[in-house]
């Protein structure tokens, strides 16, 4: 499938599918049958991670790419391809817009058929803010890493927030991305809703599901907490915790949450909260019952019996009564009362 994939988390968001971020040029152990034989990465700089020990001098390595501007301005930036093979590779190069998937994974649009044979499709979004120039194709020789500048061209009246887009390097249906955190300067909006929450399951192999999206300007890591109230009191729900997605602007995710402190035997109401910085909040309801399926099968079939003993004797009580009034006897010799009517008196004016 020639689209990014998935997002690792580590403290920030970043993309990276089968890359070999780190490798050593020269040296390196012979690639997989399945790595292209080259990395995609950001150059070096200061101050985009903390250095390692020992190593103060050392510039920082970046995850990904993190460009800020006001509408009108131009952004540059550097992109290192590694070639960690002993043979040469052609790099093709483009910008891509990105997207969240339905479950929260960050991934890019793919090139349109136009951009097969090395030409690069058209990005509608912040995609197609990026360029490299005359580097669009790069040959990269063994054991060798080529720096590719590239430049963000932010239009004007761009809206502020945050632009998701990645920087795609394809060879031979081989892509590897970077993502591009783009933001444009103006107003931050974080703002976010929950959305269609329900309960899966029973007991402890419950699970909450719901959808969170955000309707603001940024991106957003969003924090989810769950409160439970039973019919009995307090039911156990999830602390607060840091969710692993990054819920970029306009988009939705479907998310579950696992509930092993779900009852066996109650109606509950949950609330899920869920904040994010920037000040975003926002909360979504449900309740649910939790009844044993056993203990509701044998309530159940005894319910049937018992309803199907009284109707029984309904029935033969009903039957008895039809005997009676025919003159018939009752069980044991008893007499059966009499149940033809009482003579009516004839009014005359004179007693009988």
């Amino acid at each position: 499938m020639p689209v990014l994939h998935t997002l690792r988390r580590a403290g920030v968001l970043l993309l990276a599918v089968a890359a070999l971020h780190g490798a050593a040029a020269a040296g390196a152990p012979p690639a997989a049958a399945d790595e292209p034989g080259w990395t995609a990465e950001p150059v070096a700089g200061t101050g985009a991670a903390p250095k390692a020990s020992g190593a103060a001098n050392a510039p920082a390595a970046r995850p990904y790419f993190y460009l800020a501007g006001a509408s009108g301005t131009v952004l540059e930036d550097r992109l290192s391809l590694a070639n960690t093979s002993d043979q040469e590779h052609t790099v093709t190069l483009r910008g891509a817009d990105a997207y969240n998937t339905a479950d929260g994974a960050f991934a890019v649009r793919p090139a349109p058929p136009a951009a097969a044979g090395g030409s690069q499709g058209p990005a509608t979004g912040a995609g197609s803010w990026i360029s490299f120039g005359a580097s669009t194709t790069v040959k990269v020789p063994a054991h060798t890493r080529a720096v590719v500048p590239f430049a963000v061209t932010v239009p004007p009246g761009a809206p502020p927030g945050d632009h998701p887009a990645a920087v795609v390097a394809t060879e031979a249906g081989h892509e590897v991305g970077v993502r591009v955190h783009l933001r444009v300067d103006g107003p931050a909006l974080a703002a976010l809703t929950v959305e269609d929450v329900s309960v899966r399951g029973e007991g402890a192999a419950s699970t909450i599901a719901y959808t969170l999206v955000n309707r603001g300007n940024v991106a957003l890591a969003p924090e989810l907490s769950i409160d439970a109230e039973g019919t009995f009191g307090k039911v156990a729900g999830r602390s607060a915790h840091t969710l692993p997605v990054e819920v970029l602007p306009g988009q939705r995710v479907e998310l579950s949450e696992p509930w092993p402190g779900a009852p066996v035997f109650d109606r509950v109401a949950l609330t899920l909260t869920v904040t994010a910085p920037g000040g975003a909040r926002a909360t979504g309801r449900t309740s649910a019952w939790f009844l044993p399926w056993g203990i509701a099968g044998r309530t159940g079939a005894g319910l049937l019996g018992l309803g199907g003993t009284t109707g029984a004797a309904l029935l033969l009580v009903r039957k008895r009564r039809i005997r009676g009034a025919d003159g018939a006897t009752a069980p044991h010799g008893s007499a059966v009362p009499d149940q033809s009517p009482a003579p009516e008196h004839e009014l005359t004016g004179a007693p009988r």
